[in-house]
């Protein structure tokens, strides 16, 4: 029954429910509760990375998208390896490199759209895949060297690829032909895209230090700026798209972040806002999914003995007059010298780091607290893929493992979900890379056993 207190006070008060909350509400207020505008505010929360629009919506309600989407997600967290559709892709496809969701990686609007994955060959192919079909539904030209690097814009439908003669190209997975290239006067090490209000854009980190501006799907020159005298190893985008990460992992660069508006909007005669962080040696960085200006870099010394994690804040200021970024150092430590030093890392919330040592899975805070530790597999993990939802790793044991992170940082603060074979019977150790990534209804693995061609593994959640 409908209480008569006011509207707008009850809309302030439920602007501060979470979902399970607000549901309880409604059998008491469902007016006020089932607004839209609270909805949607939910759903911004929960993925603050994603560009929502009510075109995107079609005719649902936010409500019914965010409840939906929560009960996709708890299926994953629920699943068991029978609940999978598999899928194996074999035969004469070179070694599988990058891979990236070309469709279906973030959260669907409508239930309806297909999973399609991209991954790079050496036999110098990108292909596009159907998950659930398991079948390859496009493949590139043979080009005329080998692709180096692959990133994805699923939400507008397209792929990117640099090549080692630094040959950027645009795609779209279905014509025949590339719709845009660009090639580059050095050797391109890094490569990042991403959706702002103004569009999509394309940046690219060469050999010489220099990072590149581009329009998509034109690929047109926006700014140019040199970072470093060394190569630009890394590009990360923050979640909200104001803040740009760039390293190198020679020991004499400092990490720089640019203002991506400097960026996207040169002012002739002025260098864009940039910050360097005070540590070098940067192997790894991570932006907080869901505190948009905190960054965690894995860093190390004495010979790359010992490993390090440091965290920084970062706010635009005015001093004396002017603009600037402030970094402020929030957190930092370094690992046991006893301690295999990792290679792959993650970040959740911001206050947690996890990452992986040998056959083991940590998960530390910022300060260094160790909270949790995982042995879920038996030989060494060479992968750890990390997302705001996932934490995907695989091993040598010919085994992947999920984990989940709990809602807004709940102890035990990330779940264990299910283990799955890579190739199934087959208990031979994988004595070469593999590598997997993940969605709410599917994971997608690349497992090399020869030096010659890759199996690409299709799981898709029978639902």
């Amino acid at each position: 029954m409908e209480s008569p207190l006011p509207e707008v006070p009850l809309f302030k008060v439920f602007s501060f429910l979470d979902v399970f909350d607000l549901l309880r509400a409604g059998q008491y207020w469902n007016k006020v509760a089932d607004s839209d505008r609270l909805w949607r505010n939910l759903c911004l929360k929960k993925w603050s990375f994603y560009n929502f629009s009510y075109e995107h919506l079609g005719t649902q309600t936010w409500k019914r998208f965010l409840l939906n989407q929560i009960r996709r997600e708890r299926q994953m967290e629920l699943a068991q390896p029978e609940d999978f559709i598999y899928k194996k892709a074999t035969g004469n496809l070179g070694i599988l490199g990058p891979i990236a969701y070309l469709s279906g990686s973030g959260p669907p609007m409508n239930g309806q759209e297909k999973l399609i994955i991209c991954t790079v060959s050496s036999k110098r192919m990108l292909y596009a895949w159907d998950v659930q079909e398991g079948a390859m539904i496009w493949s590139s030209p043979v080009q005329p060297s080998s692709i180096r690097l692959l990133v994805t814009l699923p939400q507008v439908h397209l792929a990117f690829t640099v090549d080692l003669e630094g040959t950027v190209k645009v795609w779209n997975c279905q014509d025949e032909d590339a719709l845009a290239a660009l090639t580059l006067p050095q050797t391109c090490f890094s490569l990042e895209a991403f959706l702002t209000k103004d569009g999509p854009f394309l940046m690219v980190g060469n050999s010489e230090g220099d990072i590149y501006t581009l329009t998509v799907p034109e690929l047109r020159n926006v700014s140019k700026v040199n970072a470093f005298n060394y190569s630009v190893d890394f590009l990360h985008c923050s979640p909200d798209k104001k803040w740009i990460f760039a390293s190198g992992t020679h020991q004499h660069i400092l990490p720089k972040v640019f203002s991506v508006k400097c960026l996207l909007r040169p002012s002739e005669g002025k260098s864009p806002l940039s910050v360097s962080l005070p540590f070098s040696s940067c192997c790894r960085a991570c932006w907080a999914p869901r505190r948009a200006n905190r960054i965690t870099v894995m860093f190390r010394r004495a010979s790359f003995r010992k490993t390090g994690f440091t965290t920084f804040d970062l706010i635009i200021e005015r001093i004396g007059g002017k603009t600037v970024i402030q970094a402020h150092q929030i957190a930092s430590f370094l690992l046991p010298v006893h301690m295999e030093s990792p290679i792959w890392m993650g970040v959740s919330d911001g206050n947690m780091i996890v990452f992986e040592s040998g056959p083991y899975l940590f998960l530390f805070t910022i300060n260094g607290l160790l909270l949790q530790q995982f042995d879920d597999h038996e030989l060494t993990i060479c992968n750890l893929w990390v997302d705001s939802l996932h934490v995907l790793t695989t091993s040598m044991d010919n085994y992947l493992h999920m984990y989940m992170w709990e809602e807004e940082g709940r102890y035990p603060y990330l779940k264990s979900c299910f283990h799955l074979e890579h190739i199934r019977n087959d208990y031979t150790p994988s004595c070469f890379f593999s590598k997997a990534i993940c969605d709410n209804a599917s994971i997608v693995c690349v497992v090399s056993r020869s030096r010659e061609t890759s199996i690409l593994v299709m799981y898709s959640l029978n639902v």
